[in-house]
């Protein structure tokens, strides 16, 4: 199987040495090693998974989180049934601490189902676990809006590759973790799955690349070519941009991990995940000369530089074709879904 390229490894940075727009700018995932290792979760997690969890538990809310189990066939894998019209996994809300102790009776067993707690928000169902387990960046490092920061809790999972639409800081606490990450021109070498369902709530590639079927995704051997590997002990921190398609293996029986997800791009601005999806009904089965006419005028209009179509015009006269601030977003969604309810 031909092997992936290392990431940047960077050793020796500390939080406050960040750039994120700089790291963003270069679009290169990049793993710091080290850069969390003061927090004291890290540090109980290289004593024993029970010392987190017991840290875990201390913090917990009370509030019912989501809990995904799996049976023994699926190795991990998150992923479709045989048909990908459903998921071979079962989603139920949870008590944290059960659901902790349940990972707990499975420490031992190589043949026990696969447990998984994906994406919970720190704050609201772990109150105060930040207050010593946080990189400490200043909110202004992020944007306009502060970050999502969410907690990950499992045995040895797999989680397909699949796209975020938000840039990461991926914090290792306890156990390792596996990146494997594609930029995205490799969208079609990555075979994704259908839109619904999804395993996660995004699109995921059908291709397992810890063992790659090349007969059936031959495109897979390109995809792996541009490819990145990140692998993370405790305390390391990976960061990866946006729509970057990601690969995640949990590699111990119990692995936990802190992520913040951020995007630069006001909260009022739509999700183009919408506009792909209006595409589809709008413009796939078009003619071909009618899709390449489109095509052009998205270039001009959405693709080029944000200022290029109202340049020429007089600044009263741009209307929907000058900078997009709250007022002029809110005036242009009315438009578009009136459009739509037509």
């Amino acid at each position: 199987m031909q092997v992936a390229a290392r990431t940047t490894v960077v050793t020796g940075a500390r939080p406050a040495d960040l750039r994120l727009d700089e790291l963003m700018a270069a679009q290169r995932p990049t793993v710091f090693k080290g850069m969390a290792d003061d927090w004291p979760l890290v540090r109980l997690g290289r004593q024993s998974p029970g010392a987190v969890m017991a840290e875990l538990k201390r913090h917990d809310s009370g509030r019912p989180v989501v809990g995904y189990a799996g049976d023994p066939e699926i190795g991990g894998r998150f992923f479709y049934d045989a048909a990908l019209t459903g998921l071979n996994f079962r989603a139920e809300r949870v008590g944290l601490g059960a659901y902790l102790d349940r990972i707990a009776e499975g420490l031992e067993r190589a043949d026990g189902p696969s447990l998984y707690i994906g994406s919970t928000d720190i704050d609201t169902y772990l109150p105060g676990l930040r207050a010593e387990n946080d990189l400490g960046l200043a909110p202004e490092a992020f944007g306009e809006e502060p970050p999502l920061v969410s907690i990950w809790i499992g045995n040895r999972t797999v989680a397909c590759a699949h796209y975020d639409m938000s840039n990461n800081i991926a914090c290792c606490v306890a156990g390792r973790r596996r990146f494997t990450l594609f930029p995205p021109d490799q969208v079609a070498n990555l075979y994704p799955g259908p839109l619904e369902p999804t395993p996660g709530g995004q699109v995921v590639s059908l291709v397992d690349f810890r063992q790659p079927d090349f007969e059936r995704f031959p495109r897979a051997r390109e995809a792996l070519a541009a490819a990145e590997v990140g692998e993370l002990d405790p305390g390391d921190v990976l960061i990866y941009p946006a729509l970057w398609w990601h690969q995640v293996e949990a590699l111990e029986p119990f692995n936990v991990l802190v992520n913040y997800w951020w995007n630069t791009s006001p909260a009022f601005m739509d999700t183009p995940q919408t506009t792909l999806l209006h595409a589809l009904l709008s413009l796939r089965d078009r003619p071909e000369h009618e899709k390449a006419g489109w095509k052009a005028l998205f270039d001009y209009y959405v693709f080029g530089p944000a200022g290029q179509a109202g340049a020429h015009l007089p600044p009263g006269a741009r209307g929907d074709l000058g900078p997009l601030e709250e007022r002029r977003a809110r005036a242009l969604r009315a438009n578009v879904l009136n459009r739509l309810n037509r």
